[in-house]
C-alpha cells in the first residue's frame, strides 16, 4: 500500500477561509423557517383544541397567544412562512431554469429577505 502523508492535507473549505454566500444563506433559512413553520402549526393546533375542548382551555391559550411572548412569536411565524414561500417560489423559477446565474441568484436571496419582512409589514398594517 502507498505511504500516504494525511497529515499535512488542507481541509476545505475550512471555516477560517470560507465565506457563506447569501444563496447558502437563503438556503439555510429556508429549512429553519420551514421547521418553524411546523412548530408554529402546533400553537394553532393547540388553539383550535382548546377552543373545542372547554372555555377555560380556550381562555388559557388564547391568552398566551394574545400576550406580548406570543404576539412576537405569532408575527415571527408569519416572517417564515413569507421568507419560505419566497424560497419555494424561487425553486420554482429555477425548476424553469430561469435566474439561475451567480449574480442574479445573490439578489433574490436579498429580496427574499427584504420581501418577508416587507410582507409582514404590510400585514401587520392592514390588521
Amino acid at each position: 500500500m502507498a505511504d500516504v502523508n494525511r497529515g499535512n492535507r488542507p481541509l476545505s473549505p475550512h471555516i477560517e477561509i470560507y465565506r457563506p454566500q447569501w444563496t447558502s444563506i437563503s438556503s439555510i433559512m429556508v429549512r429553519i423557517t420551514g421547521i418553524g413553520c411546523l412548530l408554529a402549526s402546533v400553537l394553532v393546533v393547540a388553539w383550535l383544541l382548546a377552543a373545542a375542548t372547554s372555555e377555560a382551555a380556550f381562555n388559557s391559550v388564547d391568552w398566551l397567544l394574545r400576550s406580548i411572548l406570543g404576539q412576537l412569536v405569532l408575527i415571527a411565524a408569519m416572517w417564515g412562512i413569507f421568507y419560505h414561500m419566497l424560497g419555494r417560489l424561487r425553486h420554482v423559477i429555477w425548476d424553469f431554469g430561469y435566474l439561475v446565474q451567480v449574480p442574479v441568484s445573490e439578489t433574490m436571496a436579498k429580496g427574499m429577505f427584504i420581501g418577508a419582512t416587507v410582507l409582514t409589514l404590510l400585514v401587520l398594517i392592514a390588521v
